[in-house]
């Protein structure tokens, strides 16, 4: 009697542990859906060459919140303006952190590196850095002279190739533009001076953004870290020390004339940088020379690829192109040079930047977060370490927010509160909440000199008699999502 009591008790035990068991797994989230994929490998074979293109396609059938394994790395998606905004900000102190893909471990830059530091002092102190010093809107102000001198010689740039009937490269031009006036700015000297000087630099900075943003699969295998199989972190490693030479050689110049009787300050951010306090330490000169590598990595890729895709739009799109050209003409004079006290005056300019924003986002999967903890979103469970992207691109493209998604329409935003700081998660292209990019300010002012340069100083025709139609309009991904086929067009001076 006893053992049958007994076994009675250990079955009912069993019975009772199993039910709470069931009850308590059912409140329990699941992992959002998702496509079903291979052993070992998971969804890798599915990611393709161009990412956020197949992750669109997958969150049509799957959702807008969706989960992947890329080999190890459990990876969630986020594809609506809801599921962005419950990353971007609801979550924003859970998600903050990054996932630092491999590429960025080259030269230990990812511990120095603003965009991929955890949020820590050393975080902190570069924000505050960047926000005081490079890019609050006094000294941004200051500094407008600089900026408007670069813009005349862009111009003069151009009308040189006007004037010979000749082709530029729109990217070309844009990165060496934008370079020189962060150059300016920071260290008062061009960094580049000649065309193809400018090509060098650019591919530079391209191989950076391109292997940085390639599927690695050190980040989907961790094991295989130690081994760098298929070479990216060695090579990025050599891009980021080709870097850190260059702008290292600057700062000890710099140093070197400070140390001179009689030197006279100069009105620029290395100076401002070397006088903080909060730069005086151990490897005060390094911590300024890889805060360089940051800015003019991140500052001129993403504005010269904006600059080319919407000069590519508007060749593609000459009623919009005529619109843009009317506003500047009524608001500043055909042939003028925009200036930054124009750009609050040119709605129709401003709804261009934003359109192309939203078609051609400059990072379109951000750059990954980390989940610190286990989440709950939108009833689903994102689990501890997980890796989380948000795809603007698919965003940018959704026929439930945009009428006509894929057309250029900049009308679209005429009228619209929508803007691109941060605060609508339908057109985020710089991510939001303590990681929303520090580099925006001078970005916009930039975008908007160069813009109207080229629209309302100059007409355009496509190299070599190509049509506006048959225009190649393929992107290449990496980090940033630049241009596959270079953009060449003759410049026509307006008279």
């Amino acid at each position: 009697m006893d053992i049958l009591n007994s076994m009675l008790f250990v079955l009912f035990t069993f019975i009772f542990l199993k039910s709470i068991h069931f009850l308590l797994s059912k409140h329990k989230p699941p992992l959002p859906p998702g496509p079903r994929g291979l052993p070992i490998i998971g969804n890798l074979h599915q990611l393709g060459p161009n990412p956020h293109k197949t992750l669109t396609n997958l969150s049509k059938t799957h959702g807008p919140i969706m989960s992947l394994k890329l080999g190890q790395i459990t990876t969630i998606v986020m594809s609506s303006p809801e599921t962005a905004k419950s990353v971007l900000q609801i979550n924003d102190q859970f998600l903050a952190n990054r996932k630092v893909p491999d590429g960025m471990k080259g030269a230990n830059h990812h511990n120095y590196s603003l965009p991929f530091l955890p949020i820590c002092q050393r975080w902190k102190d570069l924000r505050k850095t960047c926000n005081n010093l490079l890019f609050s809107n006094k000294n941004l102000d200051s500094n407008q002279a600089l900026r408007s001198q670069k813009i005349i010689e862009l111009y003069d740039d151009i009308n040189d190739s006007a004037n010979k009937f000749e082709a530029v490269n729109i990217g070309r031009l844009a990165f060496k533009t934008t370079i020189n006036m962060l150059s300016n700015t920071v260290y008062s000297v061009d960094l580049i001076r000649s065309s193809d000087k400018a090509g060098e630099f650019k591919e530079l900075v391209t191989n950076i953004m391109k292997e940085v943003g390639r599927p690695n699969v050190a980040d989907c295998f961790p094991v295989l870290k130690v081994l760098d199989p298929i070479g990216i972190r060695g090579r990025v490693g050599e891009y980021f020390g080709k870097l850190l030479e260059i702008f290292g050689e600057m700062v000890d110049e710099r140093l070197k004339m400070r140390e001179l009787k009689g030197y006279c300050g100069k009105s620029d951010m290395l100076d401002a940088m070397l006088d903080d306090e909060n730069n005086i330490g151990e490897k005060y000169e390094e911590k300024i020379a890889r805060l360089s590598v940051d800015l003019f990595v991140a500052g001129t890729d993403t504005v010269t690829s904006t600059i080319e895709w919407a000069m590519a739009e508007l060749l593609r799109n000459p009623k919009v192109m005529s619109k843009a050209k009317s506003e500047l003409n009524q608001i500043i004079g055909k042939g003028n040079l925009v200036k930054e006290s124009d750009i609050t005056k040119l709605p129709y300019l401003q709804a261009i930047v934003k359109e192309t924003f939203r078609l051609h986002p400059a990072v379109p999967l951000l750059l990954p977060r980390k989940a610190e903890h286990d989440l709950e979103i939108n009833g689903y469970k994102v689990p501890k370490n997980a890796q989380v992207l948000v795809n603007v691109w698919a965003i940018g493209r959704d026929s439930n927010t945009w009428e006509n998604p894929n057309e250029f329409l900049p009308e679209r935003f005429l009228g619209s509160e929508i803007d691109f700081k941060g605060r609508n998660f339908e057109l985020a292209p710089f991510g939001s909440g303590r990681r929303l990019c520090p580099g925006l300010p001078l970005a916009i002012r930039i975008l908007f000199l160069m813009l109207g340069l080229f629209i309302n100083c100059f007409d355009w025709e496509l190299n070599d008699g190509i049509k506006a139609e048959d225009m190649n309009m393929d992107d290449k991904f990496g980090l940033t999502l630049e241009k596959a086929q270079a953009l060449l067009a003759v410049p026509i001076k307006v008279i």
